[in-house]
């Protein structure tokens, strides 16, 4: 049986985390660390600067229950660095209202908390569900708990390769009508953001960054694609950023200027608008 660290973005008491809580007990002891509140879009946060507090909550269900008012990312580094005196086994981050695609992991607290999951040297896994912007109703987690579970199954039984982590994207279906599961590469997001410039009663501006809700690219083998064809969606993600294909046209540029050299081109290359 495996020890295993729960948390999310959406804070403690939403009810996606508590969905996937219970599908992990099906394979261990479940300890839930997650935001006292939401941190949805919050990216990857270490918290230096301030103290970090943690407190119990008590789950729907009735389940015990950690909230700090930290990032997800700084959950998972609490609990891994020693606020719980077990080891774990593994970090299972969500179940996140909302998909998690293409260049959104580097937005995402649940991507980012099994990011942080990773860096602590665990296996870790991202869960997140396709609701559809402006949804009104109770969401059935239910599908997105099931594919986590085979998706965490297959972990325990073939392991992850060092220093990655697992991005499960869930179609909003019911059960019967997911295609199944694709292993997949990052689509293209496609975001619709704009800058909304108010002024408060003080004569102050201010900024809103809003716009509509991001669509992406329906490409074949993407996660994007497999959302919009009905599966789930399996992406491997990796830690290491560097951009390799980069490298050997990086490498034939000229590294060896002399400081007066860099200063003269700079000089040089100074454009002069007409007035």
């Amino acid at each position: 049986m495996k020890n295993i660290l729960v948390t999310n973005d959406d804070g403690v008491l939403a009810p996606g985390l508590l969905a996937l809580a219970e599908e992990m007990r099906k394979f261990g002891k479940v300890t839930i660390l997650a935001p006292d509140r939401n941190w949805s879009g919050g990216g990857h946060v270490k918290t230096l600067d301030r103290a970090l507090r943690v407190r119990e909550f008590r789950l729907e269900d009735g389940t015990q229950a950690f909230g700090s008012d930290g990032a997800p990312s700084d959950c998972v580094a609490l609990a891994t660095l020693g606020y719980f005196k077990e080891k774990f086994d593994l970090v299972v981050s969500g179940i996140n209202v909302g998909a998690n695609l293409g260049h959104d992991v580097t937005y995402s607290g649940t991507v980012t908390a099994a990011m942080e999951g990773v860096i602590a040297g665990l296996p870790s896994v991202a869960v997140s569900l396709e609701v559809p912007e402006g949804f009104v109703g109770l969401v059935d987690f239910g599908p997105a708990a099931s594919a986590a579970g085979i998706a965490v199954q297959n972990v325990i039984t073939n392991g992850l390769p060092a220093e990655t982590l697992l991005n499960i994207n869930v179609p909003f279906l019911k059960a019967e009508e997911i295609q199944g599961m694709r292993i997949t590469r990052q689509g293209l997001r496609v975001y619709h953001s704009r800058l909304d410039e108010r002024v408060d009663p003080r004569g102050r501006p201010y900024y809103w960054i809003g716009g509509d809700a991001p669509t992406g690219v329906s490409e074949s083998g993407t996660d994007v694609g497999a959302l919009a064809a009905g599966f789930v969606s399996v992406t491997p993600l990796q830690l290491d950023l560097t951009a390799y294909r980069a490298i050997s046209d990086l490498n034939t540029w000229n590294w060896h200027l002399q400081p007066s050299e860099v200063s003269s081109l700079v000089t040089n290359s100074v454009v002069v608008a007409d007035k």
